[in-house]
């Protein structure tokens, strides 16, 4: 009797499973940066000098963090004078020890603990830095001596010290404002009265200082602590630069470049248009901008 075949019943169908609607994405967190401090530098023998006598300094640190640390910075600029190759290296060991002392004092400090950039201890240092910068080159360059334009900034806040005639703007909502004083004669002349700017232009002793590193023991420093607007340009330059350029066009200049190097390069380059009698130095900054987490 043959067997009976099995029976195969169909496989029930699978049971579709609903479908599972997708959570939304997340939307991405949107982070507003401030805008970083940043620099540009530059220096230039000029067309009628041999040497270049000028020496620059420029650092800047920023930084993403927890504890949301300030951008800081350092900028010096120095002009130097003497017999030979005394000028040049006057400014070189100006600029290098208060560079050393400053790193070491204030910013590696800083790194570790923001309290190390309170006001007081900031100004301090510098003026004892660029003490130690006089002294220095008292005892290796008899003779030499150096203008000294230092700005260290810390957040908004801008600390300067300052000798000579190599000078400091705070370029902002289209003005251009001298930070500095000239300490020349003829500026001492016209402070008393007994010269005009206009005169002051042609007079014979224009360039004689009455207060440079390297001149005496003691050291007597012009000294500021400014807050800076946000974006805000500064300018620290010898007087290669403004002595060719009348401060509105250095203004100008600046303003319409696209970074601060770029300013710098065009300063330096409208000095040589107009003649390029002395080196040309200049370090512009841009101040920390606004910007906060949404």
């Amino acid at each position: 009797m043959p067997e009976p075949e099995p029976v195969v019943e169909d496989a029930p169908a699978p049971r579709a499973t609903p479908k599972r609607a997708m959570p939304p994405a997340p939307k991405p967190i949107l982070t507003r940066q401030r805008q970083a401090l940043s620099y540009g530098i530059a220096s230039d023998v000029g067309l009628m000098r041999k040497n270049n006598e000028d020496a620059c300094f420029g650092m800047q640190w920023h930084s993403i963090t927890v504890d949301n640390r300030p951008d800081f910075g350092f900028f010096v600029v120095a002009d130097g004078m003497g017999g030979h190759l005394d000028g040049e290296r006057a400014a070189g060991i100006a600029v290098q020890t208060l560079a050393s002392e400053m790193l070491d004092k204030i910013y590696v400090p800083l790194l570790r603990n923001f309290n190390a950039g309170d006001s007081p201890t900031v100004l301090e240092a510098l003026i004892a830095a660029s003490e130690k910068a006089n002294h220095a080159v008292i005892k290796r360059v008899p003779g030499g001596g150096t203008t000294l334009s230092a700005i260290a900034v810390i957040g908004n806040l801008a600390y300067l010290v300052h000798v000579g005639d190599s000078r400091a703007y705070l370029i902002h909502d289209d003005k251009i404002e001298q930070l500095t004083t000239d300490h020349t004669l003829v500026q001492r002349l016209i402070e008393m009265n007994e010269l005009t700017p206009e005169e002051a232009e042609n007079y014979p002793q224009k360039n004689v200082l009455y207060r440079a590193i390297g001149q005496n023991e003691e050291l007597k420093m012009e000294r500021l602590v400014r807050a800076l607007p946000p974006s805000g340009l500064v300018l620290i330059c010898t007087d290669g630069l403004w002595d060719m350029i009348e401060d509105d066009t250095i203004k100008q200049v600046a303003l319409q470049a696209a970074s601060p190097q770029e300013a710098c390069d065009s300063l330096v380059k409208a000095a040589n248009d107009r003649g390029g009698i002395d080196n040309i130095s200049a370090i512009v900054f841009q101040a920390p901008g606004g910007g906060s987490s949404d």
